[in-house]
């Protein structure tokens, strides 16, 4: 006579209860808070400026939120000092009207 328990057969694992395992474990690994890539395309605009600017909003992608803000005003002002300096260009030259001198 034995005094121990009798060894029982383990179920073979089933196609659902293995994908179930599976699933599981990937969301382990899945880590929402981690940085993750929007995707959004960037349309080329043909002002080199501007083009760097929006550029560097994909620095965004490789951040944690909190880090977002520091890229988005930066390129805030990037924007804004690029429209700046449409301002202060000098236009073409105004033609004299000739109308101007009448004597």
């Amino acid at each position: 006579m034995s005094d121990s328990v009798p060894e029982t057969e383990t179920p073979q694992e089933t196609a659902e209860t293995q994908e179930t395992r599976e699933t599981v474990e990937a969301q382990a690994d899945h880590d929402p808070a981690a940085p993750a890539p929007l995707n959004v395309p960037r349309t080329p605009t043909g002002n080199a400026e501007v083009d760097a600017q929006l550029e560097r909003l994909a620095d965004a992608d490789h951040l944690a939120t909190d880090g977002h803000v520091e890229v988005y005003e930066d390129v805030h002002r990037g924007l804004r000092d690029a429209l700046t300096a449409l301002d202060a260009r000098p236009g073409p030259p105004v033609p004299p009207s000739p109308y101007a001198s009448r004597s």
